[in-house]
Protein backbone atom coordinates (compact mmCIF):
# COMPACT_ATOMS: atom_id res chain seq x y z
CA UNK A 1 0.00 0.00 0.00
CA UNK A 2 1.59 3.35 -0.99
CA UNK A 3 2.33 5.86 1.75
CA UNK A 4 0.56 9.20 1.73
CA UNK A 5 2.02 12.47 2.98
CA UNK A 6 0.68 11.93 6.49
CA UNK A 7 2.39 8.52 6.72
CA UNK A 8 5.70 10.04 5.63
CA UNK A 9 5.45 12.77 8.27
CA UNK A 10 4.73 10.11 10.90
CA UNK A 11 7.84 8.21 9.84
CA UNK A 12 9.92 11.40 10.14
CA UNK A 13 8.61 11.88 13.69
CA UNK A 14 9.55 8.28 14.49
CA UNK A 15 13.09 8.88 13.23
CA UNK A 16 13.47 11.72 15.72
CA UNK A 17 16.18 14.36 15.98
CA UNK A 18 19.51 14.87 17.68
CA UNK A 19 20.62 12.19 20.13
CA UNK A 20 17.14 10.66 20.18
CA UNK A 21 17.17 9.40 16.60
CA UNK A 22 16.08 5.84 15.92
CA UNK A 23 17.67 3.51 13.40
CA UNK A 24 15.84 2.61 10.21
CA UNK A 25 15.21 -0.88 11.54
CA UNK A 26 13.67 0.53 14.73
CA UNK A 27 11.45 2.88 12.69
CA UNK A 28 10.20 -0.02 10.57
CA UNK A 29 9.39 -2.07 13.67
CA UNK A 30 7.65 0.86 15.39
CA UNK A 31 5.58 1.70 12.30
CA UNK A 32 4.44 -1.92 12.09
CA UNK A 33 3.49 -1.90 15.80
CA UNK A 34 1.46 1.29 15.27
CA UNK A 35 -0.22 -0.08 12.13
CA UNK A 36 -0.38 -3.88 12.42
CA UNK A 37 -3.12 -4.12 9.78
CA UNK A 38 -0.98 -2.47 7.10
CA UNK A 39 1.90 -3.71 5.01
CA UNK A 40 5.23 -3.16 6.80
CA UNK A 41 7.55 -0.49 5.43
CA UNK A 42 11.08 -1.33 4.35
CA UNK A 43 14.31 0.28 5.50
CA UNK A 44 14.87 1.60 1.97
CA UNK A 45 11.52 3.41 2.17
CA UNK A 46 12.48 5.03 5.47
CA UNK A 47 15.86 6.03 4.02
CA UNK A 48 14.23 7.53 0.92
CA UNK A 49 11.77 9.58 3.02
CA UNK A 50 14.55 10.88 5.26
CA UNK A 51 16.77 11.78 2.29
CA UNK A 52 13.92 13.59 0.52
CA UNK A 53 13.21 15.68 3.62
CA UNK A 54 16.88 16.63 4.01
CA UNK A 55 17.18 17.62 0.32
CA UNK A 56 13.81 19.31 -0.27
CA UNK A 57 12.54 20.20 3.18
CA UNK A 58 9.24 18.37 2.62
CA UNK A 59 7.89 14.91 1.76
CA UNK A 60 5.08 15.91 -0.61
CA UNK A 61 4.54 14.12 -3.90
CA UNK A 62 6.20 15.67 -6.93
CA UNK A 63 3.92 17.23 -9.57
CA UNK A 64 2.52 14.62 -11.91
CA UNK A 65 3.92 14.56 -15.43
CA UNK A 66 1.75 14.24 -18.52
CA UNK A 67 -0.59 16.19 -20.70
CA UNK A 68 -2.86 18.79 -19.08
CA UNK A 69 -6.52 17.94 -18.78
CA UNK A 70 -8.83 19.00 -21.58
CA UNK A 71 -10.91 21.99 -20.51
CA UNK A 72 -14.62 22.40 -21.17
CA UNK A 73 -14.13 24.80 -24.09
CA UNK A 74 -12.09 22.24 -26.00
CA UNK A 75 -14.68 19.55 -25.25
CA UNK A 76 -17.39 21.79 -26.67
CA UNK A 77 -15.31 22.40 -29.80
CA UNK A 78 -14.94 18.65 -30.33
CA UNK A 79 -18.68 18.06 -29.93
CA UNK A 80 -19.52 20.96 -32.26
CA UNK A 81 -17.20 19.52 -34.90
CA UNK A 82 -19.23 16.31 -34.90
CA UNK A 83 -22.53 18.18 -34.93
CA UNK A 84 -21.50 20.36 -37.87
CA UNK A 85 -20.00 17.49 -39.83
CA UNK A 86 -21.33 14.02 -38.88
CA UNK A 87 -18.95 12.49 -41.47
CA UNK A 88 -15.85 13.76 -39.69
CA UNK A 89 -13.24 11.33 -38.40
CA UNK A 90 -11.35 11.34 -35.13
CA UNK A 91 -8.17 12.05 -37.07
CA UNK A 92 -9.72 15.09 -38.77
CA UNK A 93 -11.00 16.57 -35.51
CA UNK A 94 -7.64 15.92 -33.86
CA UNK A 95 -5.81 17.70 -36.66
CA UNK A 96 -8.24 20.64 -36.87
CA UNK A 97 -8.26 21.33 -33.12
CA UNK A 98 -4.62 20.35 -32.52
CA UNK A 99 -5.35 17.86 -29.74
CA UNK A 100 -4.54 14.18 -29.40
CA UNK A 101 -6.65 11.51 -31.07
CA UNK A 102 -7.06 9.69 -27.78
CA UNK A 103 -8.47 12.88 -26.22
CA UNK A 104 -10.97 13.25 -29.06
CA UNK A 105 -12.00 9.60 -28.69
CA UNK A 106 -12.45 10.00 -24.95
CA UNK A 107 -14.63 13.09 -25.42
CA UNK A 108 -16.82 11.30 -27.98
CA UNK A 109 -17.08 8.32 -25.65
CA UNK A 110 -18.03 10.58 -22.74
CA UNK A 111 -21.00 12.05 -24.62
CA UNK A 112 -21.87 8.64 -26.13
CA UNK A 113 -20.95 9.49 -29.72
CA UNK A 114 -19.77 6.41 -31.57
CA UNK A 115 -18.11 6.34 -35.01
CA UNK A 116 -19.62 3.88 -37.48
CA UNK A 117 -17.51 2.70 -40.37
CA UNK A 118 -19.22 2.49 -43.72
CA UNK A 119 -19.21 -1.00 -45.20
CA UNK A 120 -19.18 -1.38 -48.95
CA UNK A 121 -21.78 -3.98 -49.99
CA UNK A 122 -21.66 -5.21 -53.56
CA UNK A 123 -25.05 -5.18 -55.23
CA UNK A 124 -25.73 -8.00 -57.70
CA UNK A 125 -27.47 -7.08 -60.92
CA UNK A 126 -29.74 -9.50 -62.76
CA UNK A 127 -27.07 -10.65 -65.23
CA UNK A 128 -24.23 -10.79 -62.67
CA UNK A 129 -24.85 -14.48 -62.00
CA UNK A 130 -24.26 -15.37 -65.65
CA UNK A 131 -21.18 -13.14 -65.73
CA UNK A 132 -19.74 -14.92 -62.71
CA UNK A 133 -20.30 -18.30 -64.33
CA UNK A 134 -18.64 -17.11 -67.54
CA UNK A 135 -15.72 -15.71 -65.54
CA UNK A 136 -15.21 -19.01 -63.72
CA UNK A 137 -15.26 -20.94 -67.00
CA UNK A 138 -12.84 -18.44 -68.54
CA UNK A 139 -10.41 -18.75 -65.63
CA UNK A 140 -10.59 -22.55 -65.59
CA UNK A 141 -9.93 -22.81 -69.35
CA UNK A 142 -6.94 -20.46 -69.25
CA UNK A 143 -5.55 -22.15 -66.15
CA UNK A 144 -5.76 -25.54 -67.90
CA UNK A 145 -3.89 -24.13 -70.89
CA UNK A 146 -1.30 -22.33 -68.78
CA UNK A 147 -0.52 -23.51 -65.25
CA UNK A 148 1.10 -20.18 -64.37
CA UNK A 149 -1.88 -18.11 -65.46
CA UNK A 150 -3.28 -17.57 -61.94
CA UNK A 151 0.15 -16.63 -60.58
CA UNK A 152 0.36 -13.70 -63.01
CA UNK A 153 -2.81 -12.05 -61.68
CA UNK A 154 -2.79 -9.63 -58.77
CA UNK A 155 -6.13 -9.73 -56.96
CA UNK A 156 -7.21 -6.78 -54.83
CA UNK A 157 -9.99 -6.35 -52.28
CA UNK A 158 -10.92 -3.16 -54.16
CA UNK A 159 -11.42 -4.90 -57.49
CA UNK A 160 -14.74 -3.22 -58.27
CA UNK A 161 -14.75 0.41 -59.33
CA UNK A 162 -17.61 2.69 -60.25
CA UNK A 163 -17.60 4.80 -63.36
CA UNK A 164 -19.10 8.20 -62.65
CA UNK A 165 -19.40 7.10 -59.04
CA UNK A 166 -20.56 9.56 -56.42
CA UNK A 167 -19.47 9.80 -52.83
CA UNK A 168 -16.20 9.10 -51.06
CA UNK A 169 -13.49 7.09 -52.75
CA UNK A 170 -11.89 5.76 -49.58
CA UNK A 171 -14.50 3.63 -47.82
CA UNK A 172 -12.06 2.28 -45.24
CA UNK A 173 -11.46 5.65 -43.59
CA UNK A 174 -15.02 6.94 -43.89
CA UNK A 175 -16.90 7.27 -40.60
CA UNK A 176 -20.38 8.47 -39.75
CA UNK A 177 -21.25 9.86 -36.34
CA UNK A 178 -24.75 8.76 -35.19
CA UNK A 179 -26.17 12.27 -34.98
CA UNK A 180 -29.47 13.61 -36.29
CA UNK A 181 -31.07 11.10 -38.62
CA UNK A 182 -28.41 8.51 -37.77
CA UNK A 183 -29.58 8.32 -34.16
CA UNK A 184 -32.74 6.57 -35.30
CA UNK A 185 -31.55 5.10 -38.59
CA UNK A 186 -28.00 3.82 -38.52
CA UNK A 187 -28.31 2.03 -41.86
CA UNK A 188 -27.87 4.18 -44.91
CA UNK A 189 -27.33 3.27 -48.55
CA UNK A 190 -25.73 5.14 -51.39
CA UNK A 191 -26.73 4.14 -54.91
CA UNK A 192 -24.53 5.40 -57.77
CA UNK A 193 -27.27 6.03 -60.33
CA UNK A 194 -26.09 5.16 -63.81
CA UNK A 195 -22.74 3.91 -62.57
CA UNK A 196 -21.22 0.94 -64.34
CA UNK A 197 -19.14 -1.65 -62.50
CA UNK A 198 -15.69 -2.41 -63.86
CA UNK A 199 -13.52 -5.33 -62.84
CA UNK A 200 -9.77 -4.82 -62.51
CA UNK A 201 -7.09 -7.45 -63.05
CA UNK A 202 -3.33 -7.02 -63.32
CA UNK A 203 -0.92 -9.11 -65.38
Amino acid sequence: MPLNERDRIEILMMIGVGDRMRTQQEVCRLFHEMHPDREPVSQSTVSRIERKYRELGHVRDAPRQGRPKINENVQQDVILSALENPHCTVRQVSRDLNIGKSSVSNIFKKVKYHPYRVRLIHELAEDDFDRRTEFCEYMMDHNNQNNGFIANILFSDEATLWKLAVGPANFKSLQVMPLGEFETNRHTTQVPTGAEKTGVAYN
